[in-house]
């Protein structure tokens, strides 16, 4: 990439939410592809620990800041990845309106900023979008079940705000848009207390207690290790694709299933504790990622076998003493 006066320099981009799970695993691998990379984080549900192991790099700043105010940002910038958003139920059960907020003047002004210095313009948004899918596995094209009014509402509308208002800003005014649907994702950096089955059954088990299945457990869902997600991120970033693509696992298991797997995995793991099913909880889970390997050549390659085992790992570490 080259600057107006000819000379060679580094694509400067920003990540919002950059100290969250996702938004730290994608700034790690936008430093290894050789850009500058810009943190905005408000630390509502990102923490510092997460980006940590950039102290001292030239390349990597972090910015305190609630994208839900107006974004102002001297310099060039070639690409936003605008990723700030409460993610899992725990937390946009607790913060409905920061939820709603962040999805859509956050969104907007994410968007204001990539529109007035050129740049590109990569939204993630969620399987959520689907609801409670009576289409199975979901397409792209599948408009979704969602309940607006419902508690989880806040957080599945937000994402489609989100997503219409980016689809708006590429047809009205010519941004460079993407929009990646983010399926269930898991790995290292996950909070332990954030309300997704992945950290909720590995925290339990580690610490001795029963695992709490919700419903009798046949509901599904697909998950996808980190590295994985990254890597189908970076490459719909660089297309020329600006509608929605599918980036997550297509290999299902049931809520039950997977409980099994942990208890397996972590000796010591008592039983399984069976609680009501939460409201709007979706039956079934599975990406169809028929787009992302034609468009993007991507597909996951870490098996699940190995995925968990890492991240097992890493929340042992976490919670030794």
């Amino acid at each position: 990439m080259s600057t107006s006066s000819g000379s060679s320099r580094k694509p400067v981009t920003l990540i919002t939410g950059g100290a969250g799970f996702l938004g730290s695993h994608l700034g790690d691998r936008l430093l290894s592809e050789g850009h500058q990379v810009v943190a905005i984080d408000n630390l509502l549900t990102g923490s510092l620990d997460n980006i940590a192991h950039h102290a001292g790099n030239p390349d990597f700043r972090f910015i305190e800041h609630d994208v839900t105010r107006f974004i102002e940002f001297e310099g060039e910038v070639d690409f936003i990845f605008h990723f700030a958003s409460p993610a899992s139920p725990f937390d946009y059960l607790e913060l409905p309106i920061q939820t709603l907020k962040v999805g859509s003047l956050g969104t907007h002004n994410a968007l204001g900023l990539a529109r007035a210095k050129g740049a590109t313009f990569l939204l993630a948004s969620t399987s959520e979008v689907y609801g409670d899918p009576l289409v199975h596995p979901q397409r792209e094209d599948y408009w979704g079940n969602v309940n607006p009014i419902g508690p989880r509402g806040v957080y599945d509308e937000a994402k489609r705000f989100a997503e219409a208002i980016t689809m708006a800003y590429h047809r009205t005014h010519g941004v460079d848009t993407k929009i990646v649907r983010i399926f269930n994702t898991y790995g290292p950096r996950m909070r332990l207390r954030d309300g997704r089955v992945v950290p909720a059954f590995i925290g339990q088990a580690l610490e001795g207690k029963s695992l709490t299945v919700f419903g009798d457990g046949s509901q599904t869902r697909s998950f996808c290790y980190v590295s994985d997600l990254v890597d189908g991120i970076y490459r719909l970033s660089l297309s020329d694709c600006h509608d929605p693509v599918n980036i997550g696992n297509p290999r299902e298991m049931t809520i039950l299933e997977f409980a099994e797997r942990i208890r397996d995995l972590i000796p010591g793991t008592p039983g399984i504790l069976h609680e009501p099913l939460p409201v709007d909880d979706p039956k079934v889970r599975q990406p169809n990622i028929s787009k992302a390997r034609e468009v993007l050549g991507w597909e996951p390659k870490v098996a699940f076998e190995e995925g968990i085992v890492a991240t097992i790992e890493y929340f042992r570490k976490k919670c030794s003493p």
